[in-house]
């Protein structure tokens, strides 16, 4: 499926990591809130954006800027380097927040992601994988509510700046698969698309798979 033209881009609204310190301080917050919230990581940064808490805390990964609040008019935007081209995975919180409710399906967290990552791997990609879980290493299923929007049959929010053609699937699992195109070594690509979730949960997790020329 070819991808329609880039939509109107927000202006990138760089955010500072929570250090330690303030770390902390929202850990001891949050379940006050909410009552529950996963533990926040000991290492790696802490990235608010809106709603969201984005972390590389899982490592092999550097997120280096964020910014926007996740909706359609203002996606989140994050800013990441790649040092190998190996999968890794960014691990978001969703914190404190009012969803949406749809009559006869609950409520409904609706979020409008744009990812821009400088490969500085040294291997030019010619694909790449995001693949949604649920859980750390639990893939997410077709039943489970999260996706990568499925019930929008005709997604025109997936895009990507360096490959012309996308695909995806909901079994055996949540995946979306970008290719025809290529990323050379200390090039930027960016990717624009929504993920939704029916049964919004505290903390989910995007891995990321750059592909590269197998000889």
């Amino acid at each position: 499926m070819r991808t329609s033209g880039w939509p109107g881009l927000p202006q990138l609204r760089l955010a500072k990591p929570l250090g330690r310190a303030r770390k902390l301080a929202v850990s001891a917050f949050v379940p006050v809130m909410l009552g529950v919230f996963p533990s926040l990581a000991e290492e790696g940064d802490m990235w608010p954006a809106g709603s969201y808490m984005l972390s590389d805390e899982l490592g092999d990964f550097a997120i280096t800027a964020v910014g926007g609040s996740g909706t359609a008019d203002d996606p989140l935007v994050v800013l990441e380097e790649f040092h190998s081209a190996t999968p890794v995975t960014l691990t978001i919180h969703n914190a404190i927040r009012t969803m949406p409710r749809l009559p006869g399906h609950g409520h409904l967290m609706v979020l409008h992601l744009r990812i821009d990552i400088l490969n500085n791997s040294g291997h030019p990609w010619i694909e790449f994988e995001f693949e949604l879980q649920e859980g750390r290493d639990r893939p997410s299923i077709f039943g489970d509510g999260l996706s990568f929007d499925q019930r929008n049959r005709s997604p025109e929010a997936i895009f990507s700046s360096a490959f012309s053609r996308f695909d995806r699937s909901f079994e055996p699992y949540d995946r979306l698969l970008f290719s025809g195109g290529q990323v050379d070594p200390l090039s930027t690509v960016s990717f624009q698309f929504v993920i939704t979730d029916f049964t919004p949960r505290w903390t989910f997790y995007l891995v990321q798979d750059p592909r590269i020329p197998s000889s």
